[in-house]
């Protein structure tokens, strides 16, 4: 199970909004670049970072933070938000950017998000964000009347490293994990999960192991470990002892 610390980008800081409202971001950090060099420290092996501003914008907004953050780790980092053209695309994976995550971009135009996978084995993850089951995009503002298993049957053979999928619902409060929804994701796809949204502590991380499904991928931490209500060591030992088995 990969774990994957969240770096959430507003207006050059790093913050966590609940159920992605802009309005409710709380700072947690006004250096993100200092904010990687102790998740690397920790011992993550993984970044996951959204350009939150870029997110609802349409373009990337926070990218000189995203470039301090590349050249001050050598984690491989995997960036959304904003990026909904090739040239987007490949100005961040030339930039040293592993894993580019296309949201808006995976529902309004498929056939870019089919070309950049041809063109970037391993380098494109589907983002599929839901509210009330349905796939939500642009920085979550819109909902369409598709689902996350319709979206990620659309890419089944495109060859994309993985899909994101994030409960908007439940992102930033400490709820718990929508396992139902992960697990039934991951049923359906033959492409890997990635599991994000509402994270409260080992307990989440331990039920998502549980559910015995090998393709779940990994899971993106954010407000759990930034108020302290699951320590790094603690995920990873977690993490660890999940690979024991």
């Amino acid at each position: 199970m990969i774990l994957f610390p969240a770096i959430d980008l507003k207006d050059g800081a790093c913050v966590r909004l609940r159920r992605g409202d802009m309005a409710e971001a709380t700072i947690f950090n006004r250096d993100p670049a200092a904010q990687a060099r102790s998740f690397e420290g920790a011992g993550f092996q993984w970044l996951h970072c959204v350009d939150l501003n870029g997110a609802f914008e349409g373009r990337s907004v926070n990218g000189e933070a995203v470039r301090l953050i590349l050249s001050t780790t050598k984690l491989p980092v995997q960036l959304g938000g904003g990026i909904r053209d090739m040239r987007a695309i490949e100005s961040w994976l030339a930039a040293g950017v592993t894993r580019v995550i296309l949201g808006t971009a995976a529902l309004n135009n498929p056939r870019l998000v089919r070309e950049a996978a041809r063109r970037f084995p391993g380098r494109v993850v589907v983002g599929a964000d839901a509210r009330n089951g349905k796939v939500a995009t642009s920085g979550w503002a819109e909902v369409s009347d598709l689902t996350p298993v319709e979206l990620g049957k659309r890419f089944e053979d495109a060859g994309v490293a993985a899909i994101l999928f994030t409960d908007a619902d439940s992102d930033g409060l400490l709820e718990g994990v929508n396992l139902r929804a992960t697990a039934a994701l991951a049923r359906a796809l033959t492409t890997p999960i990635i599991a994000s949204g509402g994270v409260s502590g080992p307990a989440d991380i331990d039920a998502l192991v549980g559910l015995g499904e090998p393709n779940i991928e990994g899971v993106v931490i954010g407000r759990a470990l930034y108020d302290g209500r699951l320590s790094p060591a603690e995920a990873l030992e977690r993490a660890n002892a999940v690979r024991k088995y």
